[in-house]
């Protein structure tokens, strides 16, 4: 792991991509068999406006630092950070060995709806993995909510691990070997950045 993306400057797009590999084949018949081996990961291309030297060249060279897709690093999907539900409490897992598209939370604030919404990212505070929830969630009197999320869970959760739902960190690595430098007009630089999610 090799810190953290700079943000001495802010993309101008962060572009979010869900990679779901799936194997299909169609017969003669036009039959369509599909299987999956529920694997997931996320994508995140950012692009930045054109930048001055002193801001381009920060980038770069934490570019360079990554050896290619050798090293690691964290980064957030800038201008999406904050969740759209409340996560109003001290939200905790709510059981060990759990598994499946489906996560037993509690402590939350007791009766009420849209504690969470579809499109929420989380974050096991113990895993590097990131997750969404697909669905609205109420949390009930005793404060537990069941979310259901994707993909499935990669490893099972401990027993009251936090979660972290505000500028969840994705662990991830370039997409790419390759750094390169782009000479803009005037002394201004382009940049883009591919990153695929590693665990």
């Amino acid at each position: 792991m090799s810190g953290t993306l700079p943000t001495v400057r802010g993309p101008a797009t962060a572009s979010l991509s869900s990679v779901q590999p799936t194997r299909v084949s169609v017969s003669h018949s036009l039959k369509r068999q599909v299987r999956t081996r529920n694997a997931q990961r996320w994508a995140i291309s950012y692009v930045f406006s054109p930048m001055l030297r002193d801001h381009f060249m920060v980038f770069y060279a934490f570019l360079i630092a990554q050896r290619g897709q050798f090293d690691t690093f964290t980064c957030t999907l800038n201008g999406s950070n904050a969740p759209r539900g409340s996560w109003a409490g001290n939200p905790l897992v709510n059981g060990a060995s759990q598994t499946g598209r489906t996560i037993s939370l509690k402590g939350f604030t007791s009766v009420t709806s849209g504690i969470a919404k579809a499109g929420d990212l989380i974050k096991f505070a113990g895993h590097s993995k990131v997750y969404m929830v697909t669905a609205d969630a109420a949390s009930d009197v005793s404060g537990n909510v069941t979310l259901n999320i994707e993909p499935a869970l990669l490893v099972s959760p401990a027993n009251n691990e936090a979660i972290v739902t505000n500028s969840v960190p994705f662990t991830v690595a370039l997409a790419s070997d390759n750094a390169d430098i782009v000479a803009g007009a005037g002394g201004l630089a382009p940049l883009s950045i591919n990153v695929i999610e590693v665990f």
